[in-house]
């Protein structure tokens, strides 16, 4: 975690590096306007680390407001540096193609402050669209057919969360927001993929009453994600546990008859040491094949150990990138997309874009979502 840690503090700080050259190159600034922008960029380097610091010393307020600055400004930072970094490539572009012909390009190369002001511009308009994307919760419906779910039942509607991050940003009005499509749905089983909360969850008053307040007949569950195991493992389960969802944690469930719910701890869980029961595959082989199977599991990764032994794994952790185009390096880690995927042996994925956010309070051509599953009887 301290290497982790580490590292994205390097990355951010070459980032704002990267920035400050390109301020500087365009605005003629005096000692102490350098300073005082050293400083700010400093700040904001380090904006994560004060937030968890002021949250774990009880300064909610500092930290509040201090996490809504901080990741904003890595959000626009994060556009910022992906916006100029076109521009870069097309004043490369004007230079070499200026070399080949041997012309000169200096007309159609933009300005520095040409170059700061464009990017600048794209990254607070993306920023200002994303708040808004990122607030406006979608329902996807997905309808999956099985003989294995009884004729004699009209449908089992499933009612999906995932990577809420109920904290400091994502609070009330959010939630409020998630749970309205939660409830329209009249759903018979509510899950949660993950990450329910996030980071130090001392003050989390009156959200675990709006999640015991959903209605589901056969039940609420829930399993671990990496969040949980940040957040301070026991503080997290007491919160889900306090909120009405049952947390599988390596244990399976029979619900309404011919549906068994199965859960498993996200893999952070071994790294602190906090992890426990049986594997995967042993925990899904022990459940009667004839049974219609959900395995929720927080991150998309399919155990080939466990195929064919679930019929449809239930998962999240992506977030779809949540501001594109990390969506594209989301990829490179977990080569899924979001939504439903069919797997080889006539299992099914599904890959929630998440309902919250995390870090910045944005989001980029990935909306949030509430996952609706209806299950059928018919064939596969």
């Amino acid at each position: 975690m301290i290497v982790f840690l580490l590292a994205m503090l390097l990355l951010y700080g070459l980032l704002h590096l990267y920035l400050y050259y390109k301020i500087k190159a365009a605005i003629a600034f005096g000692t102490a306007s350098i300073v005082l922008l050293i400083c700010f960029m400093a700040i904001m380097v380090l904006a994560p680390v004060f937030v968890r610091i002021s949250e774990r010393y009880g300064f909610e307020s500092l930290a509040r407001h201090l996490s809504y600055v901080g990741y904003t400004w890595m959000g626009i930072a994060f556009l910022f540096f992906l916006c100029s970094l076109l521009v870069d490539a097309y004043r490369l572009a004007v230079f070499t193609g200026g070399m080949i012909f041997k012309a000169n390009p200096l007309s159609l190369l933009p300005s520095a402050q040409v170059a700061l002001l464009v990017p600048a511009f794209m990254a607070a308009a993306i920023v200002l669209y994303g708040f808004f994307e990122a607030v406006s919760i979608r329902t996807e419906r997905v309808v999956i057919q099985s003989p294995k779910i009884p004729e004699q039942l009209d449908k089992i509607t499933i009612a999906q969360i995932s990577d809420v991050h109920l904290g400091l940003i994502v609070r009330h009005g959010r939630l409020k927001r998630i749970l309205r499509e939660v409830e329209r749905a009249k759903p018979d089983i509510m899950v949660s993929t993950g990450d329910l909360v996030d980071g130090q969850i001392d003050n989390l008053r009156g959200l675990g009453e709006l999640l015991r307040d959903v209605d589901a007949p056969y039940g609420k569950f829930a399993v671990t994600g990496n969040h949980e195991f940040y957040a301070g493992l026991d503080q997290a389960l007491r919160f889900t546990e306090n909120a009405g969802f049952t947390i599988l944690r390596h244990e399976a469930l029979a619900v309404a008859g011919s549906l068994t719910i199965a859960g498993v701890d996200d893999p952070t869980g071994k790294r602190f040491g906090l992890s426990r029961g049986i594997s995967e595959q042993s925990l899904l082989s022990k459940i009667a094949p004839e049974q219609f199977t959900i395995l929720l599991k927080h991150q998309p990764v399919v155990d080939g150990n466990s195929a064919g032994l679930f019929d449809l794994q239930l998962s999240g952790h992506t977030h779809g990138g949540q501001i594109f185009p990390f969506n594209i390096l989301v990829w490179l880690f977990y080569p899924v997309d979001p939504g439903l995927t069919r797997l080889e042996n006539g299992s099914y994925l599904y890959v929630s874009k998440g309902s919250g956010t995390w870090g910045p309070p944005i989001r980029f051509l990935s909306p949030p979502e509430v996952t609706i599953i209806e299950l059928v009887h018919g064939r596969a």
